[in-house]
């Protein structure tokens, strides 16, 4: 309610970019005024239930609840997203060297639609940046994931060496990562989903995976994919089996789509990846296709569109281990988070299951 009658009028009349750049730096600021972080959890926070609890990739996720990336490209309030109710978060999209990005403006807003047009390009402040950030976090309330990816620079026969790059120096620093070759914002990203080049960039990363878990003498952290909905059936159904047989630990399904349908904001005919209610149908079936594809061998996080506890379960009985929102904190704010557990606790019990692992994928039996 506060969100909604006060917070969110005033970011709503600026620049969706400066806004942007308010909130995370806001959050940023008070996770260092004491009582804050308290008052937030208090006002914010998802209690733990033994039905929402998700132990998955060896983690523990209080609820399965989280942050997609793209809010915090900097890992600047990491230490704060617990406080505000997620049970898990992924910060970036991270490049090894900082780049600006794309030119202003790039961020606008489909209040019509529930919707924003961004074309970012990966703006970031690079690894280093990222690492030191993530240094300072030593008292984790929820699994952190570091979302990579490739300079604009690199041209995509080098673009492995990118993604080793990040995963080099940032290891240490992430609970598990996440390969982004999915956003429509950085020219020709989309064509290492497919065929040879995918097969060598997973090869690489889970090689460099394997390298630096040795050198820490730890086990191997989870490696995930995100994918895009903008693929045909038999495309999806190709990319699945190279994931599948690259040892990778997960899907995310999807990220932001060009498809602009049904859309009736003048903003949607802005280029760039769309996010928010459009995307919902389609991410569900992305999920249910790979679900259906590997037997539910392989975990998904669901992630598209969510605005509901509805729309959460949906992509849960479709087989979704985790779920993931943005476009919806924007619109509805940090109270959503106790809606969404409390609705899908709520579904929980009327379909007859104790938890979220005996829901997942309860629409293929």
């Amino acid at each position: 309610m506060l969100y909604t009658t006060l917070a969110k009028p005033i970011l709503f009349r600026m620049d969706p970019e400066k806004a942007h750049h308010v909130v995370i730096d806001g959050l940023h600021s008070a996770t260092r005024i004491p009582g804050i972080p308290a008052m937030m959890r208090a006002m914010y926070g998802v209690p733990e239930s033994r039905e929402l609890a998700v132990d998955l990739f060896g983690l523990h996720f209080p609820h399965p609840i989280g942050l997609a990336a793209g809010l915090d490209k900097n890992a600047k309030a990491v230490g704060m997203f617990a406080n505000i109710g997620f049970g898990f978060a992924e910060v970036g999209t991270v490049t090894p060297k900082g780049q600006a990005g794309n030119e202003l403006p790039r961020l606008f807003r489909l209040p019509t639609d529930d919707a924003l047009v961004n074309r970012m390009g990966f703006n970031n402040e690079g690894t280093e940046a990222m690492a030191r950030r993530l240094a300072q976090n030593h008292q984790r309330r929820i699994p952190i994931a570091v979302n990579i990816g490739k300079n604009k620079s690199t041209p995509n026969e080098l673009a492995h060496e990118d993604y080793r790059a990040c995963m080099k120096a940032l290891y240490p620093y992430g609970d598990f990562f996440v390969i982004n070759i999915s956003s429509p914002n950085t020219p020709d990203l989309r064509a290492l989903q497919h065929g040879d080049e995918l097969r060598l960039l997973l090869s690489t990363v889970m090689e460099e995976m394997g390298v630096q878990a040795q050198a820490s003498g730890s086990g191997r952290k989870p490696v995930l994919v995100k994918v895009a909905p903008d693929m045909t059936s038999e495309q999806l159904g190709y990319m699945v089996e190279t994931i599948t047989a690259s040892g990778v630990n997960g899907i995310i399904a999807t990220n932001t789509t060009v498809s602009r349908e049904g859309l009736k904001h003048p903003h949607a005919r802005e280029t760039g990846g769309l996010s928010g209610k459009p995307l919902k149908e389609r991410s569900t079936e992305v999920v249910r296709q790979i679900y259906s594809q590997t037997g539910g061998r392989l975990p998904i996080i669901g992630s598209g569109g969510i605005f509901t506890a509805d729309d959460a379960y949906d992509k849960i009985r479709a087989g979704a281990s985790l779920i993931e929102i943005y476009t919806a904190l924007i619109y509805r704010g940090p109270g959503l988070l106790r809606e969404l557990a409390a609705g899908i606790k709520e579904r929980l019990r009327r379909d007859g299951f104790g938890s979220i692992t005996e829901a997942v994928g309860a629409d293929h039996r």
